[in-house]
């Protein structure tokens, strides 16, 4: 990508999300006093000295554990620590160095990669403690920096130190042309599978333990179709399933991560078929119009005959009326089943989203609608349309200039939008309409 990658690691409960958070200059990682909140890699940008950095936050190694979670969240800071360039590695200064640190410092050095030792809760600005100059005895070439990642004191030195240890990169080439795609849906319901499936690697912590992805996760992939940023988030749950503050905090993630979205990937599990719960998860990107794509995934455990498909089609179109223009696809993220034709719908379904029309195409199409089907009228008043056009696109979005917008009913709107879609297509996204009024109370 052209851009330097930093990533945080360390004992759990140290501060690293903190840290992410303030470098980020937003609340992207969850941050609670429980251990292993954050137990994926999660991704962010910062900028430096004229430099944009890619941050990686990860859950905290535990260097010896037999705990299934734990061991899966030091894979996962091992694959940070093998994608980054400069590693920040993150101490506490009033727990003092540890054994698990010195542990950690011995497959840091292994890595071959820069390491910046942070030593983090120094809060008094101007007093360092004497605690702090027993973490030299960890042999870093570079110096440890004392810092509080919760009041931001010392956070400039890091990175002045981070760019002073990265190799020459050069020019930096901005990527405008990345899709940035969001898996949601119900937990367990195989979001994680599936970005592990697409990137052919075990790139998210994937178990039978409800919840297990709690943050939302962007992973980076290029291929012979294009660029795509996968946004792994977490299930949501029925609202009134969620009690920790954890859970409120990956729904509110989830919801996050659709606004960052070009295209969302609706995972609805095959063995439960639509439940309301998938209803309210697609009404999320529904209502934020993004170009949606419904994967029905675990297609490999349902028996079949020659009727399955289309009555599975039949029913999941009932349930999610409001989303007749989004394709369906069966898949089945453990055995890969139609994964691979996923990148070409997901660029079908965002070149239907980014589309723009000419306003005179429109004002065609409109023309043929209006003498196809009359525009309703009200005690001797007649709707006239005066003409339409694009205001902006995913999801395209029409003005259409009338004489009343009260006689533009609802019906006669979802009339336009369908001769819209036969003609142009749309495939995938939803279609906003404006109506304004325009001219005389007294037109005809």
């Amino acid at each position: 990508m052209g851009k330097p990658v930093i990533a945080i690691v360390g004992r759990p409960n140290v501060g690293k999300s903190t840290l992410f958070n303030k470098l980020i200059g937003e609340r992207r990682a969850i941050v609670e006093d429980t251990p292993g909140i954050t137990r994926d890699r999660i991704y962010g940008e910062t900028e430096w000295r004229g430099k944009t950095l890619i941050v990686i936050d990860t859950g905290g190694i535990e260097p010896k554990t037999d705990d299934i979670i734990l061991k899966k969240m030091r894979e996962q800071a091992q694959i940070a620590i093998d994608t980054a360039d400069v590693i920040l590695f993150m101490c506490d200064i009033r727990t003092g160095l540890l054994a698990d640190d010195r542990d950690i410092a011995v497959m840091l050095k292994k890595s071959g990669k820069p390491v910046v030792p942070c030593i983090n809760k120094a809060d008094k600005i101007g007093d360092v403690p004497a605690e702090y100059y027993e973490f030299y005895e960890l042999g870093f070439d570079i110096d440890p920096i004392a810092l509080s990642s919760l009041h931001g004191s010392g956070s400039g030195d890091v990175l002045d130190a981070v760019l002073d240890a990265l190799p020459d990169f050069g020019g930096e080439d901005e990527d405008n042309d990345v899709i940035s795609v969001a898996l949601i849906g119900k937990p367990n319901a195989g979001k994680s599978s599936l970005v592990n499936r697409l990137l052919g690697t075990d790139r998210c912590i994937v178990s039978d333990i409800p919840g297990t992805t709690r943050d939302a996760i962007d992973t980076y992939l290029e291929n012979e179709y294009g660029k795509f940023n996968f946004i792994d988030t977490a299930g949501i749950r029925r609202q009134s399933r969620v009690e920790e503050r954890v859970e409120k905090y990956s729904v509110l993630r989830a919801k996050m991560a659709v606004e960052r979205a070009d295209v969302c990937l609706i995972m609805v599990d095959a063995n439960e078929g639509v439940t309301e719960q998938d209803e309210r998860i697609a009404g999320l990107a529904h209502e934020a119009g993004k170009a949606s794509i419904i994967c029905i995934n675990k297609w490999d455990l349902i028996e079949k005959d020659n009727r399955t498909t289309n009555e599975f089609t039949k029913d999941v179109y009932t349930s999610l009326s409001y989303m007749q223009y989004a394709p369906l696809m069966f898949i089945s993220a453990k055995t890969g089943q139609r994964v691979d034709k996923l990148f070409e719908q997901i660029k079908y379904v965002h070149n239907q989203t980014s589309m723009r029309v000419s306003t005179g195409m429109l004002n065609d199409v409109l023309a043929d609608a209006v003498s196809r089907v009359q525009p309703p009228s009200d005690k001797g008043r007649r709707l006239k349309i005066y003409y339409m056009t694009q205001s902006s696109v995913a999801p395209p979005t029409f003005v259409l200039f009338c004489n009343n917008a009260e006689l533009f009913h609802f019906s006669y709107q979802r009339y336009i939008e369908n001769c819209l879609r036969t003609t142009f297509g749309f495939k995938g996204t939803p279609i906003r309409l404006v109506i304004r009024q325009k001219g005389s109370e007294n037109d005809e």
